[in-house]
C-alpha cells in the first residue's frame, strides 16, 4: 500500500483522485500533469473508473488498460523530474466481481480507491443503477427504478457501501457519503436525520476497523458548498485521528486545486464532540 501519509505529512499540494480521457475525463493525462506543474502541484495521482461487467459510459475499456499504463510511464519518463506521478485506479463496486477481477487485481498500481456509484434496481435487482451524477439525471431514475422511494436508495447505497468494505482490494474509501447530495435535493433535509447519521456511523466505524485511507473529496465544493464526507463529519474523521487524502476527484485541469483550501480549513476548524 502506498504510503499516503508521507505525502500529507509533506505537502498540500497534491491530487490523487483524477479523471482523464481514459474514462469520463475531459482533458488527457498530459494536459493534466501540464496544469498540475503549473498550479504548483509535486504529487498527482491518476484514477480511471475501473472496467465493470455492466455497460457504462463513465467507466474505462477493458481493451485499454495497457494504454493507460503505458501512457502513465511515458509521462514519467517525461516529467518525473518535476512531479510524482502515480498510477491509481477508482474500483466501482457493483457485486464484488471487480475485487476478484484478474485483470485488475495484477495491475502494477500504486493505490487504489473504492467506490460506489451503483446500487441493484429495485424493479430488477440484477440490474445495477448509476445513482451519482447530475441530480436531473437522478430525479429521473428515481421514479422510474426505485419507485420514488429515497430512503430505500440511501440505504442501498450504504448496505453497497459495507459490502465493498468486506470485499477489500482497495486502500482509500472514496466519496463515502456521497448520496446525500442528491437524497437532499429529492428530499430536503434527509440526509440530516438521526437514521442518516447512523448508517454514516456505522460505515465509518467499518472503515476504522479495516484500517482504510479516507477521502475527503472537494468534487463539489464550487457548485455546491459541500464536500464528501459532509463537514459536519471532520470532527469525527479528527477525533479518530483518521488517515486522510484529500482530493478534488478532477474531471478538468482547472479544477485540480478547487476546493482544496476551504477543506484543509474546515477541517483544522472542526469541533471534536
Amino acid at each position: 500500500m502506498m504510503n499516503f501519509q508521507t505525502i500529507t505529512h509533506a505537502t498540500t499540494r497534491y491530487n490523487l483522485h483524477t479523471h482523464t480521457q481514459f474514462c469520463d475525463g475531459h482533458a488527457t493525462m498530459e494536459e493534466f500533469v501540464r496544469a498540475a506543474i503549473d498550479q504548483g502541484f509535486t504529487h498527482l495521482g491518476f484514477t480511471p473508473h475501473s472496467p465493470v461487467h455492466i455497460d457504462s459510459p463513465c467507466n474505462m475499456a477493458r481493451h485499454r488498460l495497457p494504454d493507460y499504463l503505458a501512457e502513465l510511464n511515458r509521462l514519467r519518463e517525461v516529467y518525473g523530474n518535476q512531479i510524482a506521478i502515480y498510477a491509481g485506479m477508482e474500483l466501482d463496486y457493483i457485486d464484488g466481481t471487480e475485487q476478484a477481477d484478474p485483470s485488475l487485481t495484477a495491475l502494477p498500481l500504486d493505490y487504489r480507491i473504492g467506490s460506489v456509484h451503483f446500487i441493484p434496481s429495485f424493479v430488477n435487482p440484477q440490474e445495477y443503477i448509476d445513482i451519482d451524477g447530475r441530480y436531473e439525471k437522478f430525479k429521473a431514475k428515481m421514479g422510474f427504478f426505485f419507485h420514488n422511494d429515497i430512503e430505500a436508495v440511501v440505504r442501498s447505497f450504504f448496505v453497497q457501501s459495507m459490502k465493498m468494505l468486506d470485499a477489500g482490494g482497495f486502500d482509500v474509501v472514496g466519496h463515502f457519503d456521497k448520496i446525500g447530495f442528491n437524497a437532499s435535493l429529492f428530499s430536503p433535509g434527509i440526509d440530516e436525520q438521526p437514521w442518516y447519521d447512523t448508517l454514516v456511523q456505522r460505515l465509518f466505524e467499518a472503515i476504522m476497523d479495516y484500517h482504510y485511507v479516507v477521502e475527503i473529496n472537494t468534487k463539489a465544493w464550487q457548485l455546491h458548498n459541500r464536500f464528501f464526507p459532509n463537514r459536519r463529519y471532520f470532527g469525527l474523521l479528527k477525533k479518530n485521528h483518521t488517515p486522510i487524502i484529500i482530493n478534488s476527484d478532477a474531471h478538468y485541469p482547472a479544477l485540480l486545486d478547487s476546493g482544496r483550501a476551504e477543506a484543509l480549513q474546515s477541517l483544522q476548524h472542526a469541533s471534536i464532540n
